[in-house]
C-alpha cells in the first residue's frame, strides 16, 4: 500500500512538468521513479495476496533475469555486428556491441562473486550493480519518455519548418537524412494544403568528406520535389545539434519572423533536440522522422550518453553517494 501511495508524488511532479513544459529532462525521471513505485507495488500486493498472482510474479522476475542477462546482450551483440556491417567501424556503430559486452560482462562478474564471496568482492561487485542499476533505470526513463514526447504534441499549424542536418556522402543526401527531409516535405505540404505558406529551413555546415553544405543538398533535394526556392531558407554554419537549433531561430528573426515554428530530426533524437531548444529559451516543437530498425540501438544509446553528459556533475555525485552508502554498510 505504502509504494502506490508513495508513486502518488512522482506522478504530481510529472504531470505538473508536463503541463509546464514537455521538453523538461527531469520529466524523464519522474516517470521513471513513478513506474518503479507502482512495480514495487504491485510485487508487494502479489506477495501478499499469494496464489496465482505470487506465481506469476516469480515466473516473470526470473524473464527478468534471464532478458536482461542473456536475451538483451545478445541482441545487442547481434545489433552491433549489423551496424558494422551496413554502416562501417566507427565508434558510434560500436555502441550497441560495446553495450552488448559489457552486460556479459556484469553477468560473469556476479557470477564469480557468488563463487568467491567476501567483504571486498562483495562491495566491488555490489558497487558495479548499483551503478549499472541507476544506468539502467536512467536509460529506460529517457527512452520512455522520449517515445512519449514523439507520440504527442501539435501535429499542424506551423509556419516555419526547421530540417536539421545530418551529414552527407559527398554531396548525396543519405536515408537518414532524406527521412528528415520527407518528414519536412509531409508537414510542409499539409499546411499548403491548409492555405499557409511555411518557410522550409535546411540547417547544416560543410563537413568533412563533404562536396558542399549539407544545406546546400538539402535545399536541391527540396527543389526537385517541387518547393518554390523562395520559401527555402539555407542555413549552412551549423555543426551541431545545438547550432542547427540556434542559428535557424537566428535566421527566422533575422527575417522578423513570430510564427510557430517545428524542427524536423529522426525520431531518436527528438527528446535531446527538444531538451536542447529548452536551454535556448526556444519556441520550438520537434517532431521526429522514421529510422531503420537497426539503427536504433545504437542511436538511442548514442543519444542516451548525450544527455547524461549534459549533467555529468548531477550523475557523479549521485552514483558517488548510491556506491558509498553500499560500502560503508557492507564494510563495516
Amino acid at each position: 500500500m505504502i509504494f502506490g501511495i508513495a508513486a502518488l508524488v512522482p506522478a504530481l511532479f510529472f504531470v505538473v512538468g508536463v503541463v509546464r513544459d514537455r521538453r523538461r529532462l527531469g520529466n524523464a525521471v519522474w516517470l521513471g521513479v513513478t513506474l518503479v513505485l507502482l512495480l514495487l507495488w504491485l510485487v508487494f500486493r502479489a506477495s501478499a495476496t499469494g496464489g496465482w498472482a505470487a506465481v506469476a510474479v516469480g515466473y516473470a522476475f526470473v524473464a527478468l533475469l534471464l532478458g536482461l542477462g542473456f536475451v538483451l546482450p545478445s541482441a545487442l551483440v547481434a545489433n552491433g555486428v549489423l551496424m558494422l556491417r551496413r554502416e562501417g567501424l566507427g565508434l558510434a556503430n560500436l555502441l550497441s556491441l560495446l553495450a552488448g559486452l559489457a552486460i556479459f560482462g556484469l553477468v560473469v562478474a556476479f557470477g564469480f562473486a557468488t563463487a568467491h564471496t567476501g567483504p571486498v568482492v562483495d562491495a566491488v561487485i555490489g558497487s558495479l550493480l548499483i551503478v549499472s542499476a541507476y544506468v539502467a533505470f536512467l536509460f529506460v526513463s529517457l527512452l520512455l519518455y522520449s517515445i512519449v514526447y514523439g507520440s504527442v504534441g501539435r501535429r499542424t499549424g506551423f509556419d516555419a519548418i526547421v530540417v536539421l542536418g545530418a551529414g552527407l556522402i559527398g554531396d548525396r543526401v543519405p536515408p537518414l537524412l532524406a527521412a528528415r527531409l520527407d518528414r519536412g516535405l509531409h508537414l510542409y505540404r499539409r499546411e499548403v494544403a491548409a492555405g499557409r505558406t511555411p518557410l522550409l529551413v535546411v540547417s547544416g555546415g560543410q563537413g568533412p568528406g563533404e562536396v558542399v553544405s549539407e544545406a546546400a543538398a538539402m535545399r536541391e533535394y527540396l527543389l526537385r520535389r517541387d518547393v518554390p526556392d523562395g520559401l527555402i531558407v539555407l542555413e549552412d554554419r551549423a555543426t551541431t545539434t545545438e547550432q542547427n537549433l540556434e542559428y535557424s531561430a537566428k535566421l527566422l528573426a533575422d527575417r522578423e519572423w513570430t510564427g510557430r515554428a517545428v524542427a524536423v530530426t529522426n525520431n531518436f533524437h527528438v527528446f535531446r533536440a527538444a531538451v536542447l531548444a529548452r536551454r535556448l529559451r526556444l519556441r520550438m516543437q520537434i517532431i521526429g522522422a522514421p529510422t531503420a530498425w537497426y539503427f536504433l540501438p545504437s542511436a538511442f544509446l548514442r543519444e542516451f550518453a548525450a544527455l547524461l553528459a549534459q549533467n555529468p556533475v548531477v550523475h557523479t555525485v549521485t552514483c558517488g553517494l548510491l556506491v558509498g552508502l553500499h560500502l560503508l554498510l557492507t564494510l563495516s
